[in-house]
């Protein structure tokens, strides 16, 4: 989990520095290009074991994952690595609340601190000006919700369909609907908001191809990786390692420039950390 925690601050970095001159939503394709790849001759050799029958929730899946994604690149271009991943593991807090909603399951005390030191922290690490969080911040919390939206879809998922076909269901989404968004990019006009959104696309040169194929690179090992810990081991303990991606992420960001965090981000940080913690640990001892 540590080595898939580090490949996967290193495909942030790498997704940070390409995004400066490709829009996201590209970037998000060359992302999920290699892993279609990769489950697909998974796919092609081991068919598909499954019941399925529940083909709108699997693109729900799909889709939040790809949005979540989405907003994840975008904002690694405006704001420190380390804060973008911070963002991106508030996730926990959000499934804890989705499965109380949704799947009817049990709100322990420690979820409930949880999801209270969850919040401080976020607001710790956003330092809203004026009361409001500015449009990097909701972007970033939108991707710890849709991340959460996705995960939390997998409990019920899992009960119907293989694995591989989950993982595609993001993987396939993330591909074709970039190419979608860009294709109709120059027919349409949107506001400033929508810029994570839609964009043309713009064709990669020299290093760049070096920068987009690393991180599909990097996403994929750290996928693998990741999952093998979850075979290897309990839940709770893989979950708590995976936090160490967070200081990967701060220590890369700043080797590309990025500021060296605040006492409150700092401290917003590891209120977050301490929220997923609160959240994972109760299911290590399952």
């Amino acid at each position: 989990m540590l080595l898939a925690s580090l490949s996967f601050a290193m495909m942030g970095g790498f997704a940070k520095v390409v995004s400066q001159t490709l829009p996201p939503v590209e970037v998000t394709f060359f992302r999920n290009i290699f892993g279609v790849v990769i489950v697909g001759i998974a796919i092609w050799k081991v068919p598909l074991r499954q019941t399925g029958g529940k083909p709108l929730l699997l693109f729900f899946r799909g889709s939040m994952g790809f949005l979540a994604l989405l907003a994840y690149f975008y904002i690694m271009a405006h704001i420190p690595l380390g804060e973008a991943v911070t963002y991106n593991k508030t996730s926990p807090i959000f499934v804890a609340i989705f499965a109380y909603l949704f799947l009817n399951e049990k709100l322990h005390k420690s979820a409930l601190l949880a999801i209270i030191t969850g919040f401080v922290g976020i607001v710790m690490v956003a330092q809203p000006e004026g009361g409001t969080f500015d449009k990097y911040d909701i972007l970033g919390i939108f991707s710890g919700i849709g991340a959460a939206l996705a995960y939390t879809s997998i409990r019920e998922l899992r009960k119907y369909y293989d694995t591989r076909a989950i993982v595609m269901s993001f993987m396939g989404v993330g591909t074709v609907a970039p190419l979608m968004l860009m294709l109709i990019t120059p027919y349409v006009n949107v506001g400033e908001e929508f810029d994570w959104v839609f964009a043309a696309f713009v064709m990669p040169q020299g290093i760049e191809w070096v920068y987009v194929t690393a991180v599909g690179i990097f996403a994929t090992i750290s996928q693998l990786l990741m999952t093998k810990a979850y075979e290897l081991t309990k839940a709770g303990i893989v979950g708590t390692i995976s936090y160490s991606n967070i200081v990967f992420a701060v220590f890369i960001g700043i080797m590309l420039g990025d500021p060296i965090p605040d006492f409150w981000t700092v401290l917003g940080i590891i209120l977050v950390i301490m929220s997923g913690l609160l959240v994972a640990l109760p299911k290590g001892n399952r």
